[in-house]
């Protein structure tokens, strides 16, 4: 994804949203400013090293003729996603309310503790996507059909980014990865 100052824009905006040419987040696409429509698709990742190296080479070469066979430009964007376990957190806590057997209110202490140091290590899910950016809607659409057929013809899931995926990899794009939470800046 290329960003650019928008022509005959103030360049010296403080905003990110007057410098980034993102016109909308929408039907599982990025608009922007030129008409591109940039989408792709969500890879859902396996593990092919648990596989017998016979499978292991299969995917590899079945993966390299898919790649071979993709006509256009695209990218291979890799994106970390906070993990929200919240509701997960909540469950543990009525359960553990509810529960009077001090066997299994241990466990659940222990499995809330886990949990609390997931939280806290701020960890991530590693996500795998395609992208690429066409003008024409039915090409999209073409193209995705394409990758998610190739894909799983290598034995790998694949589904549309979907509008929350891209909103994530924009932000991951912008912030470098990283999750901020700034104050109020006071001057000295």
């Amino acid at each position: 994804m290329q960003l650019a100052m928008r022509k005959g824009k103030n360049n010296s905006s403080p905003y990110t949203e007057n410098w980034v040419p993102i016109r909308a987040i929408q039907n599982g696409m990025i608009i922007t400013d030129d008409k591109y429509k940039i989408t792709g698709v969500k890879i859902t990742p396996r593990n092919i090293f648990i596989l017998d190296q016979e499978q292991q080479n299969s995917v590899l070469i079945s993966l390299k003729n898919f790649y071979n066979m993709i006509d256009f430009e695209f990218w291979l964007v890799v994106a970390d996603r906070p993990v929200d376990i919240s509701v997960y957190m909540s469950q543990l806590q009525l359960l553990y309310n509810k529960t009077s057997s001090p066997a299994i209110r241990k466990l659940i202490l222990q499995d809330i503790g886990k949990g609390n140091n997931f939280i806290n290590n701020n960890v991530v899910d590693t996500e795998y996507y395609i992208l690429f950016k066409d003008k024409k809607e039915e090409d999209v659409q073409k193209k995705v059909r394409l990758l998610i057929n190739g894909l799983a013809g290598c034995g790998l899931n694949a589904s549309q980014a979907s509008n929350d995926d891209l909103r994530v990899i924009v932000n991951n794009f912008l912030n470098g990865g990283m999750n901020t939470n700034f104050g109020t800046v006071m001057p000295v």
